[in-house]
């Protein structure tokens, strides 16, 4: 008996999703929880999808931290006028102040209405 003997000859029936089905996996998303429908996509992947991941240049991590009222409505204008994502921006705006002296550091740290 050799391996090819053990691989799979047919794939399997892709899955139906009823209605309700959809329903409760669009539930499962919204409250982080796996779905059957990722599950269902997960396996159907092309080669080329995979290939696009792996050429990603840039790994971006997800950050919660808050903003006040004011500094979220001007973060939207400044995308919006701008037509840069706020994400973008901020990681601008980052990038800015690092390079920025102790000195300017503590004026803008000074000024600020925080």
């Amino acid at each position: 008996m050799s391996l090819t003997d053990l691989k799979r000859r047919k794939s399997k029936p892709r899955k139906k999703l009823s209605v309700e089905d959809f329903i409760e996996d669009a539930n499962n998303y919204a409250f982080g929880q796996p779905s059957l429908a990722n599950r269902v996509k997960k396996s159907r992947k092309t080669n080329t999808t995979v290939n696009q991941k792996k050429q990603a240049s840039r790994i971006f991590r997800h950050a919660t931290f808050t903003l006040t009222e004011t500094s979220i409505a001007q973060l939207n204008t400044l995308a919006k006028e701008s037509k840069v994502a706020k994400s973008r921006l901020i990681r601008m705006m980052i990038t800015e102040f690092a390079s920025k002296s102790k000195a300017e550091l503590e004026v803008l740290i000074e000024l600020s209405q925080d």
